[in-house]
């Protein structure tokens, strides 16, 4: 796998952290390529219980599309190439969006700095955004001529509401990390310093719990915000069944009796 992203997994934690802090993690093709294909690793690997998705260095989490390379490739198809230059959004951008919101497992995103354009959109793509006190979001779209890609169409309404996002994407600005705290953009705010100590130890955590039950978790909220109360109360009933059928169900119920730590395994 390309250095552009590292991939390590250790104790059922899948880390991924985009590796281009010399030019703020922007995507290049490179990068795309390693991260969708390591997301997808993770979120099929049943070794992996957990996902925490960062960055390196500390002026960036991701600032989306690296713009240097795409317009390259849009003088290159002006020039008659068939250079794909719009075609990632299909081969990229769609695929690391799916394997994040998908995976039968809770994704923690450690948001290091700006997070702009995909790099807001991977961010969403997260069940939990732990965010350092320096961060920045922006959705950055428009003033490149654009509109919404990496997901943030279906997420930023429903964690903002659809106002507050029509707001950010008509009228992109970096808003602060205490702003985004406020707007449910970020779960947690922490020190730069201690961010990856805490987001580590927040993705272990879940690492350890019940896998079963927090992917019923993610499918029954993916669920309920596109589907009537009675779909929902139908949907409940199927993933309740079938998290009482899990070996973690019985473990936690005679863990709680004994007043002991559950030792889950994920089955």
């Amino acid at each position: 796998m390309a250095d552009t992203v590292l991939y390590e997994v250790s104790d059922g934690l899948a880390t991924i952290t985009l590796n281009r802090p010399e030019a703020m993690n922007a995507m290049n093709v490179e990068a795309k390529v390693a991260l969708r294909d390591a997301a997808q690793e993770a979120a099929a690997d049943s070794a992996v219980r957990a996902i925490l998705l960062t960055a390196a260095g500390e002026r960036a989490f991701c600032v989306g599309q690296d713009l240097k390379e795409h317009i390259g490739l849009l003088q290159a198809q002006e020039a008659g190439s068939d250079s794909g230059v719009m075609s990632t959004v299909h081969e990229h951008y769609n695929p690391i969006v799916r394997a994040l919101t998908g995976a039968a497992k809770p994704v923690v995103a450690a948001v290091n700095g700006v997070a702009a354009g995909a790099g807001f959109g991977f961010a969403l793509a997260a069940d939990y955004r732990i965010v350092a006190d320096t961060a920045a979001f922006n959705t950055s779209f428009a003033g490149v001529a654009l509109t919404a890609d990496s997901g943030v169409s279906w997420t930023l309404p429903r964690v903002v509401g659809p106002s507050r996002a029509a707001d950010l994407l008509l009228f992109p600005r970096s808003i602060s990390a205490q702003q985004a705290f406020e707007w449910g953009i970020a779960n947690r705010l922490v020190p730069q310093a201690d961010l990856r100590a805490e987001a580590e130890k927040t993705a272990r955590s879940l690492a350890e719990g019940p896998t079963l039950a927090y992917a019923a978790l993610k499918e029954s909220l993916a669920h309920g915000l596109s589907h009537s109360l009675d779909e929902a109360l139908e949907k409940e009933d199927e993933l309740q069944t079938r998290a009482g059928a899990s070996e973690d169900h019985r473990i936690a119920v005679r863990a709680f009796v004994n007043k002991e730590k559950p030792a889950y395994l994920g089955r």
